[in-house]
């Protein structure tokens, strides 16, 4: 499961900016965390310090000691093992591995597609994959999502005229 993403360097002693696309950031790029990379030939990369600064996360990973070094794993995705994340305890909060794969239909009972990918931009979206090939973005909202049933492999939506088209 991806946590985060490698932007651009920061400054000249091999400090990184890192897309994150975890909920718990402070625990995952704490110091001395070991994280596996996709490509994997690039890593482990372990976390030698990470501090915030003007909203972005910055980290700097052990041996990557210059801007040289840092500017090679540009676009490098930072990714944990599913198992290693707890479920959460709130029953209206999902995982995007939980949703991934769900089979989407309708309230009515139409088939939709499946949820292919969750994106994280302001707000959440479900890429549904369809039948025929195309994609339909879906806001991950209650009022469009009224029911995701992870144990079944199913998510119900409620869209609006238009949405599916």
């Amino acid at each position: 499961m991806v946590i985060g993403r490698i932007g651009r360097p920061h400054g000249i002693r091999g400090e990184l900016a890192i897309d994150v696309r975890t909920d718990d950031p402070d625990r995952r790029f704490a110091p001395g965390a070991e994280l596996a990379t996709d490509p994997a030939d690039v890593g482990p990369l372990t976390v030698e310090r990470a501090r915030w600064h003007a909203g972005r996360l910055l980290v700097r990973f052990s041996g990557v000691d210059d801007r040289n070094a840092a500017d090679e794993l540009r676009g490098v995705w930072l990714v944990v093992d599913p198992s290693d994340i707890p479920p959460s305890a709130d029953p209206d909060e999902f995982h995007d591995q939980e949703l991934i794969g769900l089979a989407v239909t309708t309230v009515d009972g139409a088939d939709v597609g499946t949820v292919a990918e969750v994106r994280h931009h302001g707000q959440d979206l479900l890429v549904v994959r369809r039948a025929d090939g195309g994609e339909v973005l879906v806001p991950f909202v209650a009022a469009l999502v009224p029911e995701v049933d992870v144990p079944g492999g199913r998510l119900r939506i409620d869209p609006p005229p238009g949405l599916l088209d």
